[in-house]
């Protein structure tokens, strides 16, 4: 197998420094354990910063030599680096503002440097890496940018993507000043995943309208690449949570927290201290459950866990002293001599005393108030695999809900009330209940835990990687185009079938507004000068402004997709048209922009075309599927045919096209060089009518029957000038 290359903000072993030396132990959390337990074939390399600042040269090279021995590579950051780019950018700007807490969001033009600074400096310590054949997985929100600046580095290169944080809906996401940067950066990946297809939806929404790359079915083509944009919701390590090792010290913790809550139920809380867990909304609605139901009191405890984090961020602060004084507040209103609402303890545990939690509490309460996934909720419902009893309480901001819903007991975070109301549920429960919902979530963790996540992705990059080396098209550039420019050289009759719009000319939301600039009458005309050339404009436009913009060329058009021909300077009328369906169809389009706002008819002599490209793309998706079903039934048992170009929809007669318009031309003689090139579906009538041997070039990276493509508008410029 190629070798994987892996790339994260942190190692997976972290380096301290204590009296003076350095120790290595191995980094807490899932992306370590899930990518460590690959497959043993893959050969693997990580490349990430190991958690200590380390200036000196020699210690440095010591680092590299210790680190190389396990397959790590360090990226050395300074404190400036980490205030700015990890403290900054990382977590006071994308972290806030991915998770909806926009009113924490920092915009900082340093931070944002250091950003950028720090991405390029792990594009330097992977570009010393990387060799043909390595497969790339760049992981989560401190790395955004790397993607792009490995991409224009190593063109052929694949690479993968997982963002591990929510992806924001386009209208939070739009807010951020340096979108464009982030979306471009993340691009330049082949592959790149999410937790949830909502994080998904958003990331698609937001490519196609601020960089303009539409999708279809989640893949979008960008220039000669295919990306695979899909959703692989990662896993646990279930075993190590459902059968973890027992020793002395567990049993004792076991028998403590029983002791300690004899007859009493628990109710369990473990979170990182971050504003985007909910804590003091748990609090409260705790509190309220206690008020509202006293026939608890003194049989429930919530145990709440709150392990400490970026203790010097002024929200962290202000919310650890919130969340104190809340729990002083319920513990001395309702808690007794013997009894305490609430057990708060902040600080980590070790992985014996979690565990010994896990299995002991009767209730899990996870309730993010906006959550990537929540590891947490899987790691309990692990935790009971031989018991089967216990609930789980998840709110429904977290990505973790969407594989869980069906056994646990959703809520609104934000809700006092469904949180209540969820408590009582969860106490009230039958074992009998209890044990099917556990059994039917522990099924699906089983089944797709952190190794068949990592191993899914993989895979699933692996074929992207297959796809796109063996696709038929290929790229007109180096070997290829000097095979193609020496058969145009070559050839004594040679016949040019030319598409116009996307073609020859970029898009505009007024179609009147492209007509040809100098550059494309220079290139037409030198076609046209040369004997052995016979030009064919084919295109969908109306044969009034082909004639108005390039009508004093010596060259021949098929207008309409075909409907008239000009050959011999004359226009001729294709036989099989006819007008009579126009007036009804017509008045069906005028409805349509009515309640389109943005959106026009153009009229052709026999075809009529709706563009929306000046609204709303999902909003004209729409309105096309509306009328197709409406057109259905208005022109039955006429030969018609709705054709969806770029932004545009045209009804026009079914025996009419652009690959009929081809074959006519095609058949006149015998040539020696037939070429067709267009860039939208109605091209491919174009490319399916050449003859064996033409040379067919699709413009864009959509899948195509052309035999080379070529990215847009400005390569298609830069071709037709090598072969002049």
């Amino acid at each position: 197998m190629s070798r994987l290359v892996i790339i994260s903000n942190r190692l997976p072993i972290t380096i301290n420094r204590s009296a003076g030396e350095l120790h290595y132990h191995p980094s807490a959390g899932g992306l370590a354990t899930g990518l460590n337990s690959l497959d043993a074939s893959y050969n693997k390399l990580w490349i990430g910063w190991p958690g200590e600042d380390i200036t000196d040269e020699w210690e440095k090279e010591s680092v590299r030599t210790d680190l190389a021995k396990r397959n790590l590579a360090p990226v050395f950051l300074t404190p400036r680096e980490i205030d700015l780019y990890y403290e900054g950018f990382s977590n006071k700007t994308i972290w806030p503002h991915f998770h909806y807490f926009t009113e924490y969001t920092a915009y900082n033009d340093d931070m944002w440097a250091a950003y950028q600074e720090v991405n390029f400096k792990f594009f330097q310590e992977t570009e010393k890496h990387l060799r043909d054949g390595d497969m790339v997985w760049v992981h989560d929100y401190q790395l955004m940018l790397l993607p792009a600046l490995i991409r224009a580095r190593f063109p052929n290169i694949s690479i993968g993507f997982f963002l591990h944080i929510p992806f924001p809906s386009y209208e939070v996401f739009r807010i951020l000043p340096w979108r464009k940067q982030i979306l471009d950066g993340l691009l330049g990946a082949d592959q790149i995943g999410f937790h949830t297809f909502g994080y998904m939806r958003h990331f698609l929404s937001a490519a196609y309208r601020l960089v303009g790359h539409e999708h279809k079915f989640g893949r979008l083509f960008i220039e000669d690449r295919e990306v695979n944009v899909d959703v692989f919701p990662m896993g646990i390590n279930y075993e190590k949570y459902a059968h973890p090792d027992v020793n002395a010290e567990t049993d004792k913790s076991s028998g403590e927290i029983r002791r300690l809550h004899a007859s009493r139920k628990i109710v369990l809380s473990v979170d990182r201290l971050d504003y985007t867990k909910g804590i003091p909304h748990r609090v409260r609605a705790f509190g309220r459950f206690i008020r509202n139901n006293p026939e608890y009191i003194g049989k429930v405890n919530l145990i709440m866990i709150v392990v400490p984090s970026r203790a010097n961020v002024d929200q962290y602060q202000s919310l650890k002293q919130e969340v104190d004084v809340l729990v002083s507040q319920i513990n001395s209103e309702y808690g007794t001599f013997d009894w305490m609402p609430v057990h708060y303890y902040y600080r980590s545990l070790n992985f014996a005393a979690l565990t010994t939690l896990y299995k002991e509490a009767d209730i899990a309460l996870i309730t993010p108030l906006r959550d990537g996934m929540n590891l947490v909720a899987k790691e309990y419902v692990a935790a009971k695999e031989d018991s089967k009893q216990g609930v789980l309480i998840l709110s429904e901001m977290a990505g973790a809900v969407y594989e869980l819903n069906d056994g646990a007991i959703t809520v609104n975070p934000q809700s006092h009330q469904d949180i209540e109301s969820a408590l009582l549920e969860a106490l009230e429960m039958s074992e009998e209940e209890q044990a099917q919902r556990m059994t039917t979530m522990q099924a699906k963790l089983k089944r797709y835990d952190v190794k068949q996540w990592a191993a899914n992705f993989i895979n699933q990059q692996h074929k992207l990687k297959d796809k796109n080396r063996m696709a038929n098209t290929t790229h007109l550039s180096g070997e290829p185009l000097k095979e193609v420019k020496k058969h145009y050289d070559d050839a004594n009759e040679r016949l040019l079938f030319i598409d116009y719009d996307g073609t020859l000319m970029g898009f505009h939301e007024d179609p009147q507004a492209v007509s040809p600039d100098e550059e494309v009458l220079s290139i037409l005309s030198g076609f046209a000068a040369d004997p052995k050339n016979n030009v064919v404009i084919n295109s969908g436009r109306d044969k009034k402004t082909l004639e108005k913009w390039l009508g004093h060329l010596d060259v021949e058009m098929a207008a309409e997709h075909g409907v008239w021909m000009k050959e011999g300077g004359e226009w001729q009328l294709n036989p099989n048209v006819v007008d009579g369906w126009m007036p009804k169809v017509r008045e069906l389009l005028e409805n349509l922009v009515a309640r389109t706002p943005g959106s026009f008819i153009e009229t052709k002599d026999y075809s009529l075309a709706w563009h929306y490209r000046g609204i709303d793309r999902d909003l004209g998706q729409k309105r096309v599927r509306e009328f197709r079903d409406m057109l259905t039934y208005l022109i039955q048992n006429q030969d018609l045919q709705v054709l969806e170009g770029n932004k545009v929809v045209e009804i026009k007669n079914a025996g009419v096209n652009k690959g009929k318009a081809t074959s006519h031309f095609v058949q006149k003689k015998n040539w020696d060089f037939v070429l067709g090139i267009g860039d939208d579906a109605t091209d491919e009538d174009i490319f399916t009518a050449l003859p064996e041997n033409g040379v067919s070039i699709k413009v864009g990276a959509d899948r195509t029957a052309a035999k080379y493509k070529l990215s847009g508008v400005s390569e298609v410029r830069k071709f037709f000038k090598r072969l002049l």
